[in-house]
């Protein structure tokens, strides 16, 4: 459960937090995302060799040892980085731009270091993912020892559940968390026109490190009682007595062989090409591969996808990914593990099965062609300003004469339903405040109101944040996905079972090792990677600092993004 709301619930939740705050883009985002899989990819196929015959719950003790560790070094850059500045200069009207912001040159102070915490969050990946492979190797192979054999697809069915059931804690709490400010206190300001920043302006970012901190407290309270267990639990001689072999046979000497390596280190290779030279297995791991490459993609970027198609806030999207990512997922896998131990399905039987649900998948998947929004139009990005000035150029001359900033982003939406990057580009000159309402008037780019009302005077020309979207179609998409979700992960229950039965017993652990090495390889390394890049792809206007380097994604080309990651998947 805890490794599930740490590596699957919080860190994908906090992906938009830690890319606006860090300055970093999605491919380096998907790059911690990955960097746990990196550590596991490394370590599983020793870790399941050496541990198959060593005290399997003192290695879970050492895992949750590590488990904690990695979740309070993630935490930790919160802690060194200092105050969040959301941009100081707020005084962000077209007069005022002239006198503050003449100063507003490059210097060494401005280019800032904080994307050098890239290292330090991927160095707590990496320590969780040394925590997280004993646990799901020996862990699995343990209870699968434990329990008769009719049972154990049940019992790791159940497991996996609770791994999933993690992410869901993950996803709601750490969602909730994202309404707390990320200093928890909201900065104050002297003067008495000052608003504060609340959730639905971009630049506000929730506090997501508080959950990480909690995790590394819990995680450790669990080495206790992991180190006092037993090394085989009481009866276990009993049921293994009762196990019948059901693996892969092409009549060679094989089964003979593997029943005795695992002795010592040298027959490590010869172990491996047995199970590599496995037909059956090979072809189960490359479907599980590529559903793994598609599933790990959508969970670090789901609520991402969200937040900009559908115009969402990060801790509403991040809430929504959750609820349709995880009973989906659970959904499926209890399905699909309570069908094959009901209908007793063979090796065989459970490869059909397994061609069915991910054609079914396949199809939920086309969701992406009608469900997608389109952009809102956005003053110098989607759309000129009122036909002056060119494309993908924030300057037009209704607002030369201001002298704006390309980094103070701060959006605002004008009375024609056009959105503008900042008052200041807006043109506007002056600004009132109402009860906690600022409003922005006398602006020279925004035109006429686009509804013809009954009073034909607005009372403001532009109001503060995102334009509110127009697209209705997010709960025909998250139906869709829901559906999408569930048949992709009806297969992984019946892949594990698959593997367990087609090679030789002692090699069961090894194979599950072998099976997660490539899982990671093909699936989830490069699954979050890919679709990184694919989103930063999709960028239409980036977070350029007055030194000219890139940080963040601001704006995102929505319906370039939907066929991309359709694409991918």
């Amino acid at each position: 459960v805890f490794v599930g709301i740490v590596v699957n619930g919080l860190i994908n939740i906090s992906i938009s937090t830690i890319e606006k705050r860090y300055e970093l883009n999605s491919s380096l985002t998907g790059l911690i995302s990955a960097s746990y899989d990196i550590a596991f990819c490394i370590l599983s196929l020793f870790v399941s060799y050496f541990g198959e015959r060593g005290h399997k719950p003192r290695w879970l003790a050492f895992s949750a040892f590590m488990l904690g560790l990695g979740s309070l070094v993630f935490s930790l850059p919160h802690f060194s980085s200092g105050k969040y500045q959301y941009g100081t200069k707020i005084e962000d009207t077209c007069r005022a731009a002239e006198t503050s912001f003449a100063n507003a040159t490059c210097s060494a102070s401005t280019n800032s270091s904080l994307h050098k915490y890239l290292y330090v969050f991927i160095l707590g990946q990496l320590l969780l993912g040394v925590g997280g492979t004993p646990l799901y190797t020996l862990g699995t192979a343990f209870i699968d020892d434990s329990v008769p054999k009719h049972m154990s697809s049940l019992y790791i069915g159940i497991g996996y559940a609770m791994s999933l059931l993690g992410p869901a804690i993950g996803y709601v709490l750490g969602g909730q968390l994202l309404n707390i400010y990320i200093d928890i206190q909201i900065p104050k300001r002297q003067d008495t026109t000052y608003i504060k920043v609340d959730q639905d302006d971009p630049r506000w970012l929730g506090a997501w490190w508080i959950g990480f901190l909690a995790c590394f407290f819990a995680i450790w309270l669990l080495i206790i009682p992991f180190s006092c267990f037993p090394k085989h639990l009481p009866g276990t001689a009993k049921i293994q007595a009762e196990k019948i072999s059901e693996t892969h046979d092409d009549g060679s000497q094989v089964l003979v062989q593997a029943n005795n390596i695992g002795q010592s280190f040298k027959d490590f290779p010869m172990a491996l090409m047995i199970l590599l030279r496995n037909p059956v297995l090979m072809s189960l791991i490359v479907a599980s591969s590529s559903e793994a490459l598609v599933a790990t993609g959508f969970a670090t970027f789901l609520p991402k996808f969200i937040e900009n198609q559908f115009g969402k806030s990060s801790s509403f999207s991040a809430t929504l990914g959750g609820l349709v990512l995880i009973p989906g997922a659970a959904l499926g896998q209890v399905i699909s593990g309570v069908l094959v131990s009901k209908c007793k399905m063979s090796c065989k039987g459970i490869i059909k099965f397994m061609i069915s649900t991910c054609s079914a998948a396949l199809i939920l998947n086309t969701v992406f062609l009608f469900a997608k929004c389109g952009n809102e139009p956005f003053a110098g990005v989607s759309e000129t300003y009122n036909g002056t000035g060119t494309l993908c150029n924030l300057t037009a001359p209704c607002n030369a004469n201001c002298k704006c900033l390309r980094s103070m982003y701060y959006p605002v939406c004008g009375r024609d339903e056009v959105q503008y990057f900042s008052p200041c580009f807006a043109g506007c000159a002056s600004y009132l405040v109402n009860n906690m309402k600022k409003t922005y008037h006398n602006c020279s780019c925004i035109g006429k109101a686009k509804r013809e009302n009954g009073s034909e005077d607005f009372l403001y020309e532009a109001v503060p944040g995102k334009c509110p979207t127009q697209c209705k179609l997010l709960p025909l998409f998250l139906t869709f996905f829901f559906f999408a979700v569930v048949f992709t992960f009806m297969a992984t229950t019946p892949t594990t079972v698959a593997i367990l039965r087609c090679v030789p017993d002692k090699q069961r652990s090894f194979a599950l090792g072998v099976q997660l090495v490539f899982l990671r390889l093909l699936g989830t390394i490069p699954g979050p990677i890919l679709f990184g890049v694919a989103i930063d792809n999709s960028c239409t206007l980036w977070d350029i600092n007055e030194c000219e380097s890139k940080g963040a994604c601001w704006v995102y080309d929505n319906e370039r993004m939907a066929f991309s990651l359709m694409g991918i998947s």
